[in-house]
């Protein structure tokens, strides 16, 4: 079962020279990579949000495998999918799917189903991938879509199921968090909005950044999938999150009257 890409030529460039050498202009020339839990990274047009992804993905060794968990922004029905076979196909060639941990996990979340279908036309996951791919030719993934509907003692299983499975992995794996920040509000208000979440991946504090969200109404697309990153990466030993980039589409656009935010941290 091969996904093809659904946004190439759209969100990133279509043609595989075009796609590496836009990779390589956006990462920073001086960089401190560090082994990390996990990362939490935009899922934009490379235009707009690129050279935040660039940054974060070149802040950390890629290792062996990376779960990504991203939002869906169409519905799906169960309030986890992954995609537990085959592969992922963009500009970049092939990257398989690492099917032994989709199935440890699928037997501790019982929340977690095999639906592909939910990731057909979702971008928020597939972005993530060419920069896995850059860094990491022979990258093994595990792609998890998560619901909207998705509340916080739900993520909570995904997240402790997460770091149960992994702890049982010989192999090592990165967290990969796609989400965008605040939507289509001024620069001053999503700097203030944004960075309120900000610190609440700073301090790992999963049950504060889902409050802040819902209380702030920070239009934060991936928070729930950030949530449960961010609950998995503690149990497995993380102790601080850290900014490695935030802009904004105004960054770009120069229009800083309506904006969206974009944020890169790791966490360690």
């Amino acid at each position: 079962m091969i996904r093809p890409p659904a946004v190439a030529g759209y969100f990133y460039p279509g043609r595989a020279s075009e796609l590496r050498q836009m990779i390589e202009a956006m990462v920073p020339a001086k960089r401190e990579r560090k082994r990390a839990y996990g990362i939490v990274s935009p899922h934009a047009g490379y235009m707009y949000s690129g050279r935040v992804a660039a940054a974060v993905f070149a802040s950390v060794e890629i290792p062996e495998v990376a779960v990504i968990l991203g939002p869906s922004h169409r519905g799906i029905e169960p309030l986890f999918a992954v995609q537990a076979e085959g592969s992922w196909r963009t500009p970049l060639g092939e990257v398989k799917i690492y099917s032994e941990l989709a199935e440890r996990l699928r037997q501790f979340c019982s929340l977690l189903e095999d639906d592909p279908k939910a990731h057909a036309l979702e971008h928020s996951l597939e972005v993530q991938v060419p920069f896995l791919q850059f860094f990491r030719p022979d990258i093994l993934i595990l792609p998890i879509c998560v619901s909207p509907e998705a509340d916080f003692p739900s993520l909570e299983e995904l997240g402790q199921s997460l770091a149960r499975a992994i702890k049982e992995e010989k192999k090592e794996i990165l967290l990969v968090a796609s989400t965008d920040m605040s939507h289509y509000i001024s620069q001053v208000e999503a700097e203030k909005k944004d960075f309120l979440a900000i610190k609440k991946i700073e301090a790992l504090d999963a049950r504060g950044l889902y409050d802040v969200v819902l209380r702030e109404n920070i239009s934060m697309c991936g928070f729930q999938p950030t949530c449960a990153a961010l609950i998995a990466c503690k149990e497995l030993g993380a102790e601080q999150g850290e900014l490695i980039l935030y802009q904004t589409s105004g960054d770009v656009t120069g229009d800083r009257r309506e904006v969206v935010g974009y944020a890169g941290c790791r966490i360690i």
